[in-house]
């Protein structure tokens, strides 16, 4: 599993249900292709604006029920045949709009906002599709995307520092005196290992708070959230495991931590049936 990008949710996986892998694959080339308008290639913010307004004109198009441009056909059908919440699809436009003009976030509460419009409109619309979206499987389905946000901000810093950004709360770069020349140089120190610490734990935390969700999920798109969430964990204990040296170790998933992945989500299964 990939913390990276929105290969943090199910693109098509083999675990799907073969009845959810179309409308996945609709949402997942809308926020892609959106994502790349905001962070790749070297258009400028204008630019970059007006290609995001061009996709928030197409959602108009489509709640209207105006006909879309051709590429966006089939996230119409997707939206209209499992009446998904538009305004999901506008929360990513928002954040990706963020993104082009957003360096900096002051303090931890404006990155969760930014987090709840970047990430956790994808486990909603996946709730939606797998008719699952009560309260409280949304508060945890948010606790989930919020957390594979974070993981992938805190193993990329150096990677997200080249594109001028930088994640990290400033309130706690100011709590763990660090200066953001400690990034530029890609310098650990004692004080670099208590702040990624810090995050670790309470984004570990955030993520075992919307682990039960699994239990909430049918089959094989139970299994498919279940290998996420402890991917999502894996990652934070090798961020851990070097101490948050990820200058010279950025965390990535081999052979034996997927071996380790599946024991793990057999165990949240088996939990599941004692407990039941």
């Amino acid at each position: 599993m990939s913390v990276d990008h929105y290969e943090n949710f199910p693109v098509a996986s083999l675990l799907l249900p073969s009845n959810l892998r179309k409308p996945v694959e609709a949402i997942y080339r809308f926020a892609r292709g959106a994502d790349d308008i905001a962070d790749e290639g070297d258009a400028p913010p204008a630019e970059r604006l007006q290609g995001l307004a061009a996709y928030a004109g197409e959602l108009d198009r489509i709640e209207r029920g105006d006909a879309p441009s051709p590429a966006f056909v089939p996230l119409a059908r997707t939206i209209a045949e499992w009446r998904l919440p538009i305004q999901l699809f506008r929360d990513l436009l928002d954040a990706f709009a963020q993104d082009v003009v957003t360096t900096r976030y002051d303090d931890y509460a404006t990155l969760l906002d930014y987090c709840r419009r970047s990430a956790n409109p994808v486990g909603r619309l996946m709730l939606h599709l797998a008719d699952r979206a009560s309260a409280e499987n949304l508060r945890r389905s948010d606790c989930i995307c919020t957390a594979l946000q974070l993981i992938n901000f805190w193993q990329d810093v150096a990677i997200d520092w080249q594109k001028e950004r930088v994640y990290l709360p400033q309130s706690d770069l100011v709590r763990f005196g660090i200066a953001e020349t400690q990034i530029a140089e890609r310098r650990w120190s004692a004080e670099w290992a208590a702040l990624l610490d810090f995050q670790i734990e309470r984004t570990r935390a955030l993520m075992l708070d919307g682990a039960p969700l699994v239990h909430q999920l049918p089959g094989r798109l139970g299994w498919e959230i279940r290998l996420t969430v402890q991917g999502g964990l894996r990652i934070l204990e090798r961020i851990g495991r070097v101490r948050g040296d990820i200058f010279r170790h950025r965390p990535q998933l081999g052979a034996l931590d997927w071996v380790r992945m599946g024991g793990r989500a057999l165990a949240m299964r088996n939990t599941q049936k004692r407990n039941s």
